[in-house]
């Protein structure tokens, strides 16, 4: 049977953290196992967690903020030490419907019946109010007559998509295995558009028309400086400039990169003729930061710093955190090995 792993990221938004654990538990199809990522959450996530009623959540706490990127990358991993067949991505304010992961799987074994290869499935996101978002960019694949193919599946609603988001992704064991993880570095806003056009490079992912979440976002419109009236989150536009040029960079072209940067420029004289110089500054600095950032995705059994990560389980009596101020983190991976062939012996 298919081992699936929900993996829930979480950062200071208990009562969100609730709704998508409890959402969760509904599934019809139940999940094998789920993991927490407290991304240095400093609100009291762990005390709700700790309550019996997600007895047996493994709660992997950070000790800083890594950003979503750091976070999704820690989860990728700490779902595949785990055993994950299929590894069911999402960020705390995702709610799926209790069918949601029925429908994924069971539109991969239609795709594994017609024999197509696939990156990764993805649910259908809505708003509250009902409105689609998130969603994701379709594949421009082409069939041997020289069209796209993406309307091929359609009676079965699947689409092939390549960009998209973290909202709900089911990624296969193999896809980590051939393609590594989420890159850290990016901190937040990007990492998933870029993950998920690296492992489409070779075969698309497929939205699923049937299995649909609600994501409950930060205010409604898409990302905009001048909007932006969080001033927690206006130094964290940085990132999205930088990391807009890496994409372009990296998967688009010189073209691209050039638009990017022409873009962000008349953004930054804008802001200046607004008054709003912090924020030009922001834009400013996450174009030079681009000169220079070009960061490598590392593989998903690769090195990783187990020195900032403690693991404990929720709902039990006697929580024990492994990685106590004086644990290396050799042995913390030791520990995690450990109960790594616990586990598979006990199968």
């Amino acid at each position: 049977m298919t081992k699936v792993i929900a993996v829930v990221l979480t950062y200071n938004r208990r009562d969100l953290l609730k709704r998508c654990l409890d959402a969760i538990n509904r599934q019809i199809r139940p999940c094998d196992e789920i993991l927490v990522i407290n991304n240095a959450s400093t609100d009291d996530t762990i005390d709700m967690l700790e309550n019996d009623e997600y007895h047996g959540v493994k709660v992997y706490s950070l000790k800083k903020n890594l950003g979503a990127a750091g976070g999704f990358h820690t989860g990728f991993r700490m779902a595949f030490e785990n055993g994950a067949d299929q590894v069911w991505m999402m960020d705390d304010d995702v709610i799926p419907e209790p069918t949601a992961l029925q429908a994924l799987l069971e539109a991969d074994a239609l795709l594994e019946e017609y024999k197509i290869k696939r990156s990764y499935l993805l649910s259908t996101a809505f708003t509250e109010s009902g409105e689609v978002t998130n969603t994701p960019i379709i594949s421009d694949g082409l069939n041997k007559v020289g069209y796209m193919k993406w309307p091929s599946l359609l009676q079965h609603g699947l689409v092939p998509v390549g960009s998209a988001t973290f909202v709900s992704i089911l990624v296969p064991r193999q896809t980590l295995e051939a393609y590594g993880l989420p890159i850290a570095e990016m901190f937040i806003w990007g990492e998933d558009a870029e993950f998920t056009l690296r492992i489409t490079r070779e075969y698309p992912g497929y939205v699923v028309g049937n299995s649909k979440v609600a994501h409950i976002r930060y205010g409604s419109a898409k990302l905009n400086i001048i909007a932006e009236d969080n001033q927690a989150r206006v130094s964290y536009y940085k990132n999205y400039v930088r990391n807009n040029v890496y994409l372009a960079r990296r998967y688009k072209g010189k073209s691209r990169v050039c638009s990017v940067v022409l873009r962000n420029s008349l953004l930054i004289c804008r802001l200046l003729m607004m008054g709003r110089f912090r924020k030009a500054y922001v834009v400013f600095s996450g174009l030079i930061q681009s000169a220079w950032f070009r960061p490598a995705a590392k593989a998903v059994d690769g090195d990783y710093d187990y020195s900032h990560l403690s693991i404990s389980i929720s709902g039990e009596a006697s929580r024990s955190s492994l990685a106590g101020d004086n644990l290396e983190a050799n042995q913390l991976g030791e520990a995690l090995s450990y109960m790594r062939h616990q586990q598979y012996c006990t199968k």
